[in-house]
């Protein structure tokens, strides 16, 4: 039996949708975020020494990183399932895609959640200033990259449907952390029809909402 350690509003959800669609049996071990830090709790430390999710047990082997664990299942229980061919333009674009998403993707994204955090983290006193900071370091740092990778997304998702080709695959179950996260913090106006598209298609694979329904809904706020 596979095991998700999964803590709630984590990149964890991507692992439980990837389980879903390789109709794998599998157990959730859940994980509840501190409600004042929003920090995992104690207990994913001993799982873990960084005390982060998601981390999967599949008999001796225990993974982490959400990439690692997704080239992990697709090699050992998804045979040729949900991955173009190796050697092929659309594998090259599979393999760019799977890291791209926790790489280049994620670090304006988290620069956004951080500088966000600050105000309301700093002193009463010095809030103003903290704001006016985090306000400027906003608008002429990470709004821009964010700006361009999302536009980046959208030019790709119209040369296809899916990120590695005309087939759904894992890198798509990757990207949706990042494409979500995106639509929330800084949303999608009419020109981003095609990334409004992809969230639309996400959602209504049934995949998705059953894993929905295990590891419970999610917030990128």
């Amino acid at each position: 039996m596979i095991t998700v350690h999964h803590l709630n509003d984590s990149r964890s959800q991507r692992v439980l949708w990837l389980l879903e669609e390789l109709g794998l049996a599998y157990e959730v071990k859940r994980y509840q975020r501190d409600a004042k830090t929003m920090l995992a709790p104690p207990e994913l430390r001993a799982i873990h020494p960084l005390g982060k999710s998601p981390v999967v047990d599949d008999g001796e082997a225990r993974l982490a990183e959400t990439g690692a664990i997704v080239e992990y299942l697709l090699e050992t229980h998804g045979g040729s399932a949900l991955r173009p061919a190796r050697g092929t333009a659309e594998g090259r674009r599979f393999t760019y895609w799977l890291h791209y998403a926790e790489g280049s993707a994620m670090t304006p994204l988290l620069l956004k959640l951080i500088f966000s955090q600050i105000p309301k983290r700093s002193p009463l006193l010095i809030r103003p200033v903290a704001n006016g900071i985090a306000r400027k370091v906003d608008a002429s740092l990470i709004a821009p990259q964010l700006k361009a990778h999302t536009a980046y997304w959208e030019a790709e998702l119209e040369r296809s449907d899916w990120f590695a080709g005309d087939a759904f695959s894992a890198a798509d179950i990757m990207m949706s952390f990042p494409v979500e996260a995106a639509g929330s913090r800084v949303g999608y106006g009419a020109d981003r029809p095609r990334l409004k598209a992809f969230l639309e298609r996400i959602h209504a694979r049934p995949a998705y909402q059953r894993a929905l329904e295990r590891g419970g809904p999610y917030s990128y706020a």
